[in-house]
């Protein structure tokens, strides 16, 4: 029987699921090379499973079962079942949302933990710039300190707290340049088509830039309002506009068309 004890019992063990799949692949006298090979994937990519480093798509694991000899059901529960014996309805759902799971977020690496933790830090290191500078300068109603923080918070709270790992097939199986989800909004017109092999790249530089604008915003506004005001009191909207859209639109540009 397979045990079910709530949501974190539905996942799948990484360590677990390599184990399995290097004895498996041993057992049938294939090398990491071969088994990816048949997979048309990179021996990277099946080191990274059996060392536990990463998940396959689910999409990969009817063939990866096939290759392996076992059934998907199998791979997923990460042994082998008994031959006859059918599955009760408890393991059968246990299955599914393992399935589930993994469709949803294997391509994010990155914790739901640790990026709660990455958020939270950022916004605490935020809030004390922000003291720091009303401390120093007695700015906070400006609008060229506040909105780009801000903005990182609000965009920030999505990224890291809500963005799924993974996109849906069709993402995949056609040519789209917008991305929706709920509130989140993203157009780039043709200048790079979203899929599953770029957005958790994507993915990444959005935190990034979350972070630096709710970490390092405050220094640098500071910095140029120091030692540079007669320029940012010309030209600061200016300056803010180009570090933000730049700083998030070119970055996800270059990884998007990298790894479209």
């Amino acid at each position: 029987m397979l045990d079910d004890r709530g949501d974190h019992m539905h996942t799948i063990d990484k360590e677990q699921f390599g184990h399995f799949v290097a004895a498996l692949r041993k057992e049938r006298g294939l090398t990491q090379k071969d088994l990816a090979e048949q997979l048309y994937l990179s021996d990277k990519a099946v080191s990274k499973w059996e060392t536990g480093g990463s998940m396959p798509d689910i999409a990969v694991l009817t063939p990866l079962a096939e290759v392996l000899g076992v059934t998907v059901a199998e791979l997923l529960a990460c042994r082998r079942l008994e031959g006859q014996q059918p599955m009760d309805s408890n393991e059968v759902d246990h299955l599914v949302q393992k399935a589930l799971h993994l469709s949803e977020g294997e391509a994010d690496n990155l914790p739901r933990k640790k990026r709660v933790a990455q958020y939270l830090l950022f916004l605490c290191l935020g809030a004390a710039e922000l003291g720091a500078v009303f401390a120093l300068r007695r700015m906070l109603n400006d609008p060229l300190l506040l909105v780009p923080v801000l903005l990182g918070a609000v965009f920030g709270a999505y990224f890291f707290l809500f963005a799924g790992g993974r996109l849906p097939t069709y993402y995949d199986e056609n040519r789209i340049s917008s991305f929706s989800h709920g509130p989140m909004r993203l157009n780039l017109s043709g200048l790079v088509y979203f899929n599953n092999r770029n957005w958790p790249h994507i993915l990444r530089v959005c935190r990034i830039w979350c972070g630096c604008m709710i970490a390092l915003w405050p220094l640098l506004y500071l910095g140029a309002a120091t030692l540079l005001p007669d320029i940012w009191q010309a030209r600061g909207l200016q300056l803010c506009l180009a570090i933000i859209l730049g700083g998030l639109f070119v970055p996800i540009v270059v990884v998007g068309r990298k790894y479209e």
